[in-house]
């Protein structure tokens, strides 16, 4: 079965009822070539990109059919009304087609977050699961007498880190 989008813009001067007999007949249309209907939406009024006949505005619809022959029928009928400012029919099944199939080529892969180098204060992150025992039992370099990070208020930073200067004695 293929599948067609058909997206089609009526003049925003038509009235109510007579674009809901439009819409209709080109059901009856789409529907008498063997597709089946499987989903329509009613845009309602929307503001056009750029002005098409003069028309700022244009009332949008979209049916998805499924058909085994192509909507030309449609797509000629709707060349030829002057009640459709613009329309567009796309078959959509290929693409959905080639999406399965780069999926099964290629699938997601499970992605793992690395660990922050430091936790702020008040936040807690688990402990990375998968780190290596070696790494964890190397000696940690002392670092350089000198102030915290600037990065790092002094009320957070944990007592044991922080070296002591030796006071001078007079």
């Amino acid at each position: 079965m293929r599948t067609y989008e058909v997206l089609f813009i009526l003049s925003p001067q038509l009235p109510e009822e007579e674009s809901t007999t439009l819409i209709g007949e080109f059901k009856r249309v789409a529907e008498g070539t063997g597709a089946t209907l499987k989903n329509e939406e009613a845009w309602g009024r929307r503001r056009l990109a750029y002005p098409i006949e003069k028309f700022t505005e244009g009332n949008y619809h979209l049916f998805v059919y499924e058909s085994e022959a192509g909507l030309s029928e449609l797509d000629r009928r709707m060349k030829n009304s002057d009640k459709i400012v613009r329309h567009l029919i796309v078959r959509t099944d290929l693409d959905h087609k080639r999406a399965d199939k780069l999926a099964a080529k290629n699938p997601k892969k499970e992605r793992v977050r690395p660990a922050p180098a430091f936790a702020p204060s008040g936040a807690s992150y688990p402990a990375p699961s998968a780190a290596p025992a070696a790494a964890a039992a190397a000696p940690v370099p002392a670092a350089p007498a000198a102030e915290p990070s600037i990065d790092v208020p002094a009320a957070d930073v944990p007592v044991a880190d922080v070296p002591v200067a030796e006071e001078p004695q007079a």
